[in-house]
């Protein structure tokens, strides 16, 4: 069955005399935590916001005392279907949710994969932060290859996705990955700094490109070493699309099963890129907390 939602949220409040002066977009979305201050322009320009029964303007000054009349939308039906999908909860609470993600399984539906992905498993049981103008990736903040594995964050709130996206925007974020390479490293560790765009030779790809492409950085040391491969725990500190796999292949190290950028001598039966740990702040407690998705079974076989 398509994922169904909550009806629509009215509500009714009294402003408090201690809000006197305060633009009401920016009061309104301080109070409700979980409604954006963009969101709540929006719903005042609807009509969908009163003051005293009547329309009014997001930077109308509060005197205190008035009384809201508030009536918030749902989000759209979405037509993803709720599915029994295998993976590891690490961690979830009324804001988010934390997983293991194992390598093969696509992160949300899109072409060539209408179902059978995290988000419909996510989908089962419930629900996720809508995602304007991306119906098919409710929750979303960041994504993993399909053959990569390892911990990902969902937000299953507002307040917690415009947190996270901020976050990863702001590089607040620290990923650690682990990376089994081709051939052995002299040093024990390094950085890699390239900049990154898409292949105009082949747009599925991605490449280094000096003069077009957009910064990154990645940092890596080794931790296991032999002739022919390398364990590594890589550190990112920028986040372009398949930023790893491109700045290791661009070192002569490329990731062990990565057919895209390894050619036929990294071969192993998946590709050997795993989201190690994850380290962000909460968006509502405002710790610092930390995840980490043990190894697969696969890396420890590689040794």
């Amino acid at each position: 069955m398509p994922q169904t939602h909550a009806p629509a949220l009215q509500r009714q409040l009294i402003v408090p005399p201690e809000a006197e002066g305060q633009r009401l977009d920016r009061w309104l979305a301080g109070s409700l935590k979980t409604i954006s201050r963009s969101r709540v322009q929006k719903l005042i320009a609807s009509g969908l916001i009163k003051l005293s029964g009547e329309p009014t303007k997001a930077g109308r000054l509060l005197q205190g005392g008035e009384e809201l009349q508030l009536t918030v939308p749902a989000p759209a039906p979405t037509r993803l279907i709720a599915e029994t999908i295998l993976f590891e909860i690490l961690a979830e609470d009324d804001d988010l949710v934390v997983v293991n993600k194992p390598s093969g399984l696509v992160v949300h539906p899109g072409a060539g994969h209408a179902q059978g992905t995290l988000v419909n498993g996510l989908l089962r049981g419930r629900e996720l932060a809508p995602v304007s103008g991306a119906p098919e990736r409710p929750g979303i903040v960041h994504r993993l290859d399909r053959g990569t594995s390892g911990v990902m964050v969902v937000a299953k709130t507002e307040l917690a996705y415009r947190s996270l996206v901020a976050q990863f925007k702001r590089h607040e974020v620290s990923k650690h990955y682990l990376a089994w390479v081709r051939g052995a490293f002299s040093e024990t560790e390094g950085r890699i700094e390239a900049a990154i765009g898409r292949d105009p030779r082949q747009r599925q790809r991605m490449k280094v490109l000096v003069q077009r492409g957009k910064p990154a950085v990645t940092e890596f040391k080794v931790l296991q070493r032999s002739p022919e491969r390398t364990l590594l725990e890589v550190h990112p500190l920028s986040g372009r699309t398949h930023q790893i796999r491109v700045h290791l292949s661009s070192i002569g190290h490329p990731i062990l099963g990565d057919r895209l950028y390894g050619g036929a001598g990294a071969a192993a039966p998946r590709l050997m890129l795993h989201a190690w740990q994850l380290e962000l702040w909460h968006p509502r407690s405002g710790r610092r907390v930390c995840w980490i998705a043990p190894p697969p079974v696969e890396f420890e076989l590689a040794q």
